[in-house]
This record gives C-alpha cells, structure tokens and sequence, in this order.
C-alpha cells in the first residue's frame, strides 16, 4: 500500500471533521467565557485594590490576586463541565463522572486515569487538550497583567 492510499484509508477511518465541528465552536465558547470573565475579573481586582490599598496594601494586593485565582480555578472547572456535557451528548463516554474526570485530564493535559473515548471521538479529547493549553495560557496573561499592574501601587509602600 502507497503513501497516498494509506493517507486516504486514515481519512476513511477516522472521521475527523465531526470532532472538529463539535471542538472548534467549543473551543470558541470557552475562550469567549473565559476573556469576558478574566477581563470583568483583573478589572474588579485592580479596582478593588486601589478602593482598600491604604490599609495593609500587601494583605490586601495577595487577597486580591488569591480571588482571582479561585475565579480562574472555578472557570476551568466550568470549561471542563462544558466539554463533559459535550462527551455525554455526543454519547463519547457512558456517564457523567467517566465524562467529568475525563474532560479534567485532557483539559489539564494531565491524562493519568484510564478513561478513553470511543474510538471516533478520540480527536476530540487531543481538541480539549489543546483548548485547555489556550485557556491556560489566557490564565496566566491575566494574572500576570494583575501582578503587574499591583507591582508598582505596592513598591509606593516600601
């Protein structure tokens, strides 16, 4: 068998553009979410901080970034709640709690527990891995725009 008849059996058994028209607009959905509310978020925080900063400027700057954090934990959970609903409507896994701990792993790109998607859907789990890389990241931006722009109100304090 040539190059191009196995490329066209690998098409042929994997029909990958139904997770990919499942992923992408999830993936949309979940970046969507998670910029209005990171956004909404370093805004409140910087807000805050500046509202409080007179007293015990350095409790309150790591009070500030710690409710962050806990706001961008509770948004990954909820991202991967979105991708579970998802492998349960798309009958990927068998029940919730296959689907939920599944949807962590590959989200987190951790992947220990031996939970794995019918074989049709198994692209689909390398789509949320790379959704959570993005979510992620888009974490990380946010919370170092936040330390940075508490940096300079806390070395008026020193």
């Amino acid at each position: 068998m040539d190059v191009a008849q196995q490329s066209l059996t690998l098409v042929q058994e994997a029909p990958w553009h139904t997770d990919w028209l499942w992923g992408c607009p999830l993936i949309i959905l979940t970046v969507i979410i998670h910029t209005w509310v990171l956004s909404a978020t370093t805004r409140w925080a910087a807000d805050s901080y500046d509202k409080r900063k007179n007293n015990h400027p350095y409790v309150i700057a790591t009070l500030t970034i710690s409710a962050f954090t806990f706001i961008a934990t509770f948004l990954h959970g909820l991202e991967a709640t979105l991708w579970a609903a998802l492998y349960l409507a798309v009958g990927a896994l068998p029940n919730a709690r296959d689907a939920m701990l599944y949807s962590l792993g590959a989200l987190t790109t951790y992947g220990h527990h031996p939970i794995y998607l019918q074989k049709h859907w198994e692209l689909l789990g390398g789509i949320e891995a790379l959704n959570g890389f993005l979510l992620f990241g888009l974490s990380t931006a946010y919370l170092f725009w936040l330390i940075q722009a508490l940096s300079p109100r806390l070395r008026s304090f020193t």
